[in-house]
């Protein structure tokens, strides 16, 4: 009994990851000016926080931010998540790695209506510039 429950457990586990690499990342983009990756994800979450949570942005009414730049793997990133679930599965990932940093991105939100912008906004912000889109 209990084998057959690992066995469905780790399926369960096998299935939820596979929907999330499902969707393809976006291909990793150098820095430009050899920052941290640190660095650079402090500056996308603040201008996610600026632009996308506190302007009232609706494509991200029904979400969270949720940072997580203090990482012991050298990969600071930040989730997108369901405002209702926290926990959840996150729906974006940005990720910065090494030195000069390298940002991959990644989620479903990447592949919806808003995608594009979503890129444009992390490209732009990776970039040094804080400024909003015009939703």
């Amino acid at each position: 009994m209990k084998r057959a429950l690992s066995i469905a457990l780790l399926a369960g586990i096998a299935l939820g990851l596979g929907a999330c690499a499902s969707k393809a990342p976006q291909q990793p983009v150098a820095a430009p000016g050899g920052e941290t990756a640190l660095k650079i994800m402090e500056r996308v979450a603040l201008s996610a926080r600026d632009c996308w949570f506190r302007a009232k942005d609706p494509a991200f009414a029904r979400y969270t931010l949720a940072p997580e730049l203090d990482s012991h793997s050298g990969r600071p990133r930040i989730l997108i998540v369901p405002a209702s679930n926290p926990g959840g599965l996150p729906l974006l990932v940005v990720e910065g790695q090494g030195k000069p940093a390298r940002i991959s991105s990644f989620g479903p939100m990447l592949h919806g209506k808003d995608g594009k912008r979503i890129a444009d906004d992390i490209a732009r912000w990776q970039g040094g510039n804080r400024t909003c889109s015009d939703a």
